[in-house]
């Protein structure tokens, strides 16, 4: 809304300053420090309001150290995270930008769902929470909404960068170095010559002149990324500030990302895709980053607040959104790490308990409890070396994975 008014101010009244907000490293600089200052000095008061509401966390003995200390620490504390993303973006991003609406609704739409889950398991007393059916058909419900404003939308285009040969300067002198913007369904694809991967062209293998039916592929892909990120933030929640730091590293990454797409100077320089409008999502990063450092402020060791689902469903939803809309979602595997190698140890843990029980008559496990951060509690480390090493290898990964831009 900001930048609105100052754009008005700078254009009618020529107002000293105003023409700052039209610079987008101004404007994410501002969110940061409002959701930073907004979640460390306001959370405070919410997590006093938790604790007066007696949302507390129910746990069950699972024989992890420190575990029953842990009983009556307040939940929910996602909403500060989602309160402290929101309020910096409505106020310095230009709002009617269509990857802000998309990651508005996505944010207000998981949090949602994460909240409904919460109040199942607090106030109804259903540890179980909202049923998986429900859970799912939201998220799919998101894919659908994701991926056909992605696919459909005018806004959303991207250029390709000219052959040096057809590369030109016009009359004034400036050197045009990308083709016109137009739709496209390709996306970043690690490890290979050309480092492109075009969704459309998989239909060529079914017959000609099927491109333009691209989206019946593109929206189930969005529809189980956004599903399986959200989930695996979610598996990730599970000691004090494991998934809130992960999940800043990773948020981080994607937002070097979503600044050299969208800046046409720095895309040419690294010779990557340019992807018009999508810089603005910066301004929403870094308020987002901003939320879950400031979270981290009351959720590190030892926990004075739980995220609960309305806070990992969110940001693994967040997550899922900002790699798709900057075309990085095959990366996500090595970007994410952390929320994969947590949910494989989960499938691995009970695929592999089923298959011994069906095979022996007795269940058997791979590792001594799952998610992996419960099998180095069970192994006798302390939470917050295990959350310490977790984020190691989560910056570790994040930096492999700007450098995977250079590998072709």
């Amino acid at each position: 809304m900001l930048y609105y008014l100052f754009e008005y101010l700078e254009k009618h009244y020529d107002l000293a300053g105003a023409g700052l907000f039209q610079y987008i490293s101004f404007r994410s600089a501002m969110a940061f420090i409002v959701s930073l200052l907004f979640s460390t000095i306001y959370g405070k008061r919410i997590i006093n309001y938790l604790q007066h509401k007696q949302v507390g966390e129910s746990v069950r003995d699972l024989g992890l150290e420190g575990q029953v200390e842990k009983a009556g620490t307040p939940t929910m504390g996602g909403i500060i995270i989602i309160l402290a993303t929101l309020i910096p973006v409505l106020f310095f991003s230009i709002v009617d930008n269509v990857y802000i609406v998309i990651l508005l609704v996505t944010t207000i739409w998981m949090g949602t769902i994460g909240f409904i889950d919460d109040y199942i398991k607090i106030f109804r007393k259903n540890k179980q929470g909202l049923k998986g059916r429900f859970k799912i058909l939201g998220q799919v419900t998101l894919g659908i909404f994701v991926g056909a404003m992605l696919y459909f939308h005018p806004s959303v285009t991207m250029k390709e960068k000219l052959p040096e040969k057809l590369q030109y300067e016009t009359e004034e002198g400036v050197p045009v170095l990308f083709a016109d913007a137009k739709k496209s369904t390709k996306t970043t694809i690690p490890f290979l010559k050309n480092n492109e991967l075009d969704y459309a062209a998989a239909l060529d293998l079914f017959g000609d002149g099927l491109r333009d039916y691209a989206w019946i592929l593109f929206i189930p892909i969005v529809i189980f990324i956004i599903t399986a990120v959200s989930n695996g933030a979610n598996l990730t929640d599970g000691i004090d500030g494991l998934a809130g730091g992960s999940s800043a590293i990773i948020v981080l990454t994607l937002g070097i990302f979503a600044w050299v797409s969208g800046n046409i100077i720095f895309a040419n320089y690294l010779d990557v895709m340019y992807i018009p409008n999508s810089g603005e999502m910066t301004v929403f990063i870094a308020a987002f980053v901003g939320a879950l450092i400031g979270f981290l402020w009351y959720n590190t060791y030892p926990a004075q607040v739980f995220m609960g689902d309305t806070g990992s469903l969110t940001i693994g939803g967040i997550i899922a959104v900002l790699a798709i809309a900057v075309r990085k979602e095959l990366l996500i595997p090595i970007l994410a790490g952390v929320f994969f190698i947590e949910t494989l140890s989960v499938i691995l843990q009970v695929s592999y308990f089923k298959y011994t029980r069906k095979k022996f008559g007795e269940g058997r496990r791979i590792f001594k409890m799952s998610p992996l951060h419960h099998h180095y509690q069970k192994s006798g480390y302390h939470e917050s070396k295990i959350v310490t090493r977790f984020w190691i290898v989560g910056i570790m990964l994040a930096v492999f994975t700007i450098v995977t831009l250079k590998l072709r």
